[in-house]
């Protein structure tokens, strides 16, 4: 007899139960049918799977270890018939997904379109992978690991046309400097750069606007800036907290109490947001819809900080709605 999964509900049944008795009138069967059943099922494993005495039938050690493997392979083969089942209903709706996999450097953006993903597809597998870095991602979207990558790159540029991916601006924003709120640079809306000469700095790993823009910028007005530490988000913040450095950050960042964060006077360093997806893909013809939800999550987040608003006004190329296709 080759063992099926009937058989592995029938021995979960009696586990549950604690009784052949109890599991037959469970599974709608005699009792003398499924005792039988088991007898058989026992024999093909090659011995007892329960010991049975007045008390009811609890495990043996055998047992148990089907039982380790039923309890993963049923829900998992449950839930590919409820996968199957709902890709049968929806394969003809070219604007819809029944798994949604999206890479992200992390960030507000990421979360707001997952929720809105969740609101607007409850069944939907979603999941999520983050990494600091663009080509990681990038790789993962080319090799069908993903289906989406949210990343973000410094300056103007996109992200380069060598990873052979489809990519479509979210936003683009003016970077800021985080720090204490009773530093004497966060009275005014803006931080002018050639004034912060003496600060020292911190920035996430990864990419970002740290590395060359960053000094290239401070050359600009006048200045080699002091040494730069790097470290993860968590020692950044502990960092600005404690007077060490000033960071910077993105507008959508929400700081915790005691900081707040302005943007750079002049916008000399520039986040972009994107999210990029294979053209020859599914996800590129549901594309469209991702990207609406994600320029509302971005809407969303960056509407938090009024006073990034006010600094907008004068910078109407920045912020979000800027849709350029690579």
């Amino acid at each position: 007899m080759n063992l099926e999964l009937r058989h592995l509900k029938v021995v979960c049944a009696i586990a549950e139960t604690g009784s052949v008795t109890k599991a037959a009138s469970l599974l709608g069967l005699a009792q003398p049918a499924l005792t039988a059943q088991l007898q058989r099922i026992e024999r093909t494993l090659g011995g007892p799977l329960f010991e049975r005495d007045r008390r009811g039938a609890r495990p043996t050690a055998l047992g148990e270890l089907v039982l380790s493997r039923a309890r993963v392979l049923l829900p998992a083969m449950k839930g590919l018939q409820d996968e199957a089942a709902r890709l049968a209903g929806s394969g003809a709706d070219e604007n819809v997904m029944t798994r949604y996999r999206i890479g992200a450097i992390g960030g507000p953006v990421i979360g707001g379109m997952v929720h809105r993903l969740s609101e607007a597809q409850p069944e939907a597998q979603i999941s999520t992978h983050a990494s600091y870095y663009v080509d990681e991602l990038a790789t993962m979207v080319l090799a069908g690991k993903l289906d989406y990558a949210q990343v973000g790159v410094c300056g103007d540029a996109i992200p380069s046309a060598d990873y052979g991916l489809v990519w479509q601006t979210i936003a683009v924003d003016g970077v800021c400097v985080l720090m204490p709120e009773n530093h004497p640079a966060a009275k005014g809306v803006e931080v002018d750069l050639a004034e912060m000469s003496e600060e020292q700095w911190v920035a996430g790993t990864g990419d970002g606007c740290f590395g060359d823009c960053f000094a290239a910028a401070c050359a600009r007005n006048g200045f080699t800036p002091r040494r730069m530490l790097e470290t993860d988000i968590r020692g950044c913040v502990d960092m600005v907290e404690s007077g060490l450095a000033l960071a910077l950050c993105q507008p959508t960042f929400r700081p915790p109490a005691g900081l707040t964060h302005r943007p750079l006077m002049g916008a000399p360093l520039r986040w972009r947001q994107v999210l990029g997806w294979h053209p020859d893909s599914q996800a590129a013809k549901v594309a469209p819809r991702l990207m609406g939800m994600a320029g509302e999550a971005y809407a969303e987040v960056v509407a938090r900080n009024p006073l990034y608003i006010e600094w907008l006004e004068d910078y109407p190329q920045l912020g979000g709605g800027q849709l350029a296709a690579a």
